[in-house]
């Protein structure tokens, strides 16, 4: 049977006082599972393996029970092939400031689009040297000082209405080169 890449990136884990995952633990119980190629970056819940899946809903609800079943925890993953990366790469606006200081660019993945987004909100409360773009797929934010103290990143879930996780852009494109992806040239 044919394997197909996968990319997962899961929310909340590792954050705070939250949800604990050890990544090793984690690509061990994948590998057990059957998954192959399995790679992990940083703690955060970025990971890339090739299964014999081939949609996204199969290889979502089977983490999810690996997850239940092996580490008591249920965080919602987002999965992408490797094209659909390309294309969120791709789209990137603030790509040119983000090659700069590849910490200050966001990228909040969507886990459907925000059809009722309030963007005149976002407007509203982002800092003066703050930026975003939103697309169907992503919603992608330009924050030169950071998300730490970002009044447009605290209330960002309440205001587009979906549910989200979010990387920079370092760690975006590590992960795309782990899936095998060449940024360079996206």
């Amino acid at each position: 049977m044919r394997l197909n890449r996968w990319i997962t990136f899961l929310r909340g884990v590792n954050v705070g006082s939250g949800k604990r995952l050890p990544m090793k633990a984690l690509a061990a119980a994948l590998e057990e599972a059957g998954y192959t190629n399995v790679a992990t970056y940083i703690q955060s819940g970025n990971i890339v393996f090739d299964s014999e899946h081939d949609n996204y809903w199969d290889v979502s609800a089977d983490l999810t029970d690996l997850l239940r079943e092996n580490f008591d925890i249920t965080p919602r993953s987002q999965v992408y092939a490797p094209q659909d990366l390309v294309r969120i790469i791709t789209l990137n606006p603030y790509k040119d400031e983000g090659l700069e200081e590849p910490k200050s660019v966001h990228f909040f993945l969507l886990a459907e689009p925000a059809e009722e987004a309030r963007l005149d909100d976002l407007q509203e409360i982002k800092a003066h040297n703050e930026a975003f773009e939103l697309t169907d797929e992503a919603f992608y934010l330009l924050a030169p000082d950071g998300i730490g103290r970002s009044k447009l990143v605290e209330k960002l879930d309440r205001l587009l209405g979906v549910p989200m996780t979010g990387r920079n852009m370092r760690t975006i494109y590590k992960v795309a080169e782990l899936a095998g992806l060449d940024v360079e040239a996206l």
